[in-house]
């Protein structure tokens, strides 16, 4: 994430009497009224062509690829009718937030019903920004179909055909193309054809005012497009550094080339009146939804959109390219996921910072920082949870909260393995050669065996990496991360550095307990020296601060302030330890922190240590 894919090919033509009966030219028939906006509600109808059966389901989503969240896609939907072949309104009873049942349902026409956006929802539904959808009548609407548009039981590979009916003033932008528009007097439909569910839910649409750009890279158009809502950025500004950012990823990827199209679809969030707040992007196959914040500086939205955008355009590697059958055949009301996160996550983002050193768009001691902070980060979780069996139960509470980690120990992995084999291959291989041999293997319509992935890894290196992954991946040995960057001639180094009261960087001094709403004091990350000087401990409970009590609710405008405090500032803090209130009192003084940093060691270039550095750094 925050981070947020899949093609199939096998018709349904013979369900029994208790299901969905499809022959094998249906069409399912999907119109969205985005003209006709009610109570900042957007009507639904589905049309599943002929059905013979005494009952059949209707599914919205329960998840959906790239989320690794349960998010109950139908909660955002509610008066459901079934309608008859006369217009008759037939019974249909909802099951859950996501199933309904139509009865008696052979003379069944069509479902209507109306759909939320998730942008307005309190806590956006636990739905992360660009994942959910957003309806500004007439101005702006940024369509995830699979939280608008269902399933039929058994029925998720036949065609569907989804006409938008949009204001006229409005215009689409997707990598799904318009194959139909039709002028009304008061406004368009736009038509879209997918050859299953899964192309539906895999192409996010972005209405607004006109705000488009496009660029060529060897190849493959670029699609760029922008809903600022108060005109603060424009495509043109952004322009240039993605496509400085593409055409390095390209160069990066080599001959791995799959895809023509290729949209890249920016939704700003006006903070001041603010809707989105879960920044950050999607993946889809050929295109990617990205939720910021309108007021970032352009460098700071450069920055953000190379970082962001680059880990999502990775995607073409894994999964789109590489993937497992619980992938492939995803079951979106009853998941079962694969063991591979270290994969389809850790290398994606291992990439999105490998390419940058590779195509001199940052220095080696940017890249060595940027690893570093990926190890202190990742030291936040348990290092010693097997990473296949934190993948296959991700969904779980007891996992679920280990997921950010995928972005950090996962791209850890990856580059401890990118190192590994380096150096059985003097240099040769490297983990971009692996995943070219594994798409040559089997590519977007084949996928794999999940519990039989790292042998044929293995059978396509050599012997020693079985070691690797039965250590490091599938077991629950911490990765030794000074014996691989000595294999490259990087050395770790300590000092002291400034940090602030409650923040080190991007990562946190405090947490929160979602159930009570207290944060307190993290107990698995270094506290800083004010509060350590103090005498504050990890798991402390924070009550107040200067007079005034804090929670998760107001621990935001804290944060802030703190940034602000001045040196001999008067500091009163009471805490909750063990149940019992202590009180600690001094003044405001610098926080520092032990850093850890990595720098490369000064070597002759016929060093074995420097060649295999450079091997793995320029490849």
């Amino acid at each position: 994430m925050k981070k947020i894919v899949l093609a199939l090919g096998v018709l349904i033509s013979v369900i029994s009497c208790k299901t969905v009966s499809q022959k094998e030219n249906d069409l399912v028939v999907v119109d969205v009224f985005l003209h006709e906006v009610e109570n900042d509600r957007v009507k639904v109808s589905v049309d599943p062509g002929p059905i013979s059966s005494d009952s059949i389901k209707f599914y919205l989503p329960k998840t959906v690829p790239g989320t690794y969240a349960i998010n109950d896609y139908g909660q955002f939907s509610s008066d459901l009718v079934a309608l008859d072949y006369d217009g008759n309104e037939m019974e249909a009873t909802r099951n859950d937030d996501n199933t309904w049942v139509i009865t008696n349902s052979s003379n069944f026409d069509k479902l209507t019903y109306y759909v939320d956006d998730t942008f307005d929802m309190e806590g956006e539904g636990g739905v992360f920004s660009p994942a959910g959808t957003n309806f500004e009548a007439g101005d702006n609407f940024m369509l995830n179909l699979h939280a608008m548009v269902g399933y039929f039981e058994n029925a998720k590979e036949i065609p569907y055909k989804i006409n938008i009916q949009r204001p006229s003033n409005l215009a689409a932008s997707a990598s799904l193309p318009v194959i139909n528009q039709t002028d009304k007097e008061t406004y368009v439909i736009d038509e879209f054809a997918t050859d299953r569910y899964f192309g539906v839910i895999d192409h996010p649409i972005l209405y607004s005012e006109p705000d488009t750009t496009s660029f060529d890279i060897e190849g493959m158009k670029v699609l760029l497009s922008i809903h600022s809502p108060n005109s603060v950025h424009s495509t043109e500004d952004l322009k240039p550094a993605l496509e400085k950012m593409v055409q390095a990823q390209k160069s990066f990827l080599g001959e791995i080339d799959n895809t023509n199209v290729y949209a890249i679809l920016l939704y700003l969030s006006d903070m001041e009146n603010q809707d989105a707040r879960g920044f950050g992007a999607l993946e889809h196959h050929t295109s990617t939804s990205v939720v910021l914040p309108e007021t970032m500086a352009l460098q700071q939205l450069e920055e953000s959109m190379t970082d962001v955008v680059s880990h999502e355009f990775f995607h073409i590697i894994t999964p789109l390219n590489i993937h497992s059958n619980e992938v492939h055949y995803f079951d979106y009301n009853n998941p079962k996921m694969s063991q591979h996160l270290w994969m389809y996550e850790g290398v994606t983002e291992y990439f999105a910072n490998l390419f940058q050193i590779n195509q001199d768009l940052i220095s080696e001691e940017d890249f060595y920082q940027r690893m570093n902070e990926k190890i202190q980060t990742s030291m936040a979780f348990d290092d010693t949870m097997s990473f296949t069996e934190m993948s296959a139960n991700i969904l779980e509470d007891e996992y679920k909260d280990s997921y950010y980690n995928v972005y950090q120990k996962g791209a850890l992995i990856g580059m401890a393995l990118d190192i590994r084999l380096r150096e059985l291959s003097s240099g040769e291989m490297g983990i971009l050669d692996l995943m070219k041999k594994l798409i040559s293997k089997y590519g977007k319509d084949t996928p794999f065996e999940d519990d039989e992935l790292i042998s044929e890894i293995v059978d396509m290196t050599y012997p020693e990496v079985q070691a690797f992954f039965d250590k490091y991946v599938s077991g629950n040995t911490p990765i030794p991360y000074d014996e691989f960057f000595a294999k490259v001639g990087v050395e770790k180094s300590e000092s002291l550095a400034k940090t602030g009261y409650f923040l080190d960087g991007n990562t946190p001094f405090i947490d929160a307990n979602q159930d009570d709403g207290t944060v307190f004091f993290r107990e698995s990350y270094p506290m800083n020296s004010f509060f350590r000087d103090l005498g504050v401990q990890g798991g402390d409970v924070i009550k107040s601060i200067n007079g005034t009590e804090y929670s998760l609710e107001n621990i935001r405008p804290l944060i802030m302030a703190s940034m602000g405090w001045e040196e001999g500032e008067a500091f009163k803090m009471t805490v909750v330890r063990d149940g019992e209130e202590m009180t600690f009192e001094g003044e405001a003084t610098q926080p520092y922190t032990n850093k850890t940093s990595l720098q490369s060691v000064d070597l002759e270039s016929d060093n074995p240590k420097f060649k295999l550095r450079q091997a793995w750094l320029k490849g």
